[in-house]
């Protein structure tokens, strides 16, 4: 059968919505509330995305940041987001549009969100700017340890 409807690029569009107004809330306010924070995934050459070009060479399919506690001039847009990092202590300006999100992970709620392009050994960027690897979303842990052989525990990452 036909969908004329285009229902996965409608749930695709409405996921990428919650990616949206979860960063929203770290705009307001002192950064995110509680004990939220957010790994996500993304495309680093997909069309839109700004980024240096030693990032794109150091990670030249995806990377993971992480927006937690050392994030800075985070402006939530329609179409992408705008957030300065730091790699190796060097502050970095990123723009990201939503469509070059592949995962989006609020370990705190124990939430995951996994679009279209399937993540592949993607690096996350700790905010010391030590690379380390991509934890995965609670919902795909086995199918990960299945392909990677590995399982990376989030309470690693978590603040004690």
């Amino acid at each position: 059968m036909t969908d004329y409807i285009g229902y996965e690029a409608l749930t695709q569009a409405a996921m990428r919505g919650v990616v949206r107004e979860a960063l929203r809330t770290g705009v307001e306010g002192n950064g995110l509330p509680g004990d939220h924070h957010f790994y996500l995934t993304f495309q680093t050459r997909a069309p839109g995305v700004k980024i240096a070009d030693y990032l794109i060479e150091r990670f030249p399919e995806e990377m993971t940041i992480v927006i937690q506690h050392q994030y800075w001039d985070l402006e939530v847009h329609d179409g992408h987001f705008e957030i300065i990092l730091k790699f190796s202590g060097v502050p970095q300006h990123l723009h990201v549009p939503y469509a070059a999100i592949t995962r989006f992970v609020d370990p705190s709620v124990n939430f995951g969100l996994t679009f279209e392009s399937p993540d592949k050994d993607a690096a996350v960027i700790s905010p010391a700017g030590e690379a380390t690897s991509a934890p995965s979303a609670p919902e795909d842990a086995d199918s990960a340890e299945a392909e990677a052989g590995t399982v990376v525990n989030l309470d690693a990452f978590r603040r004690k």
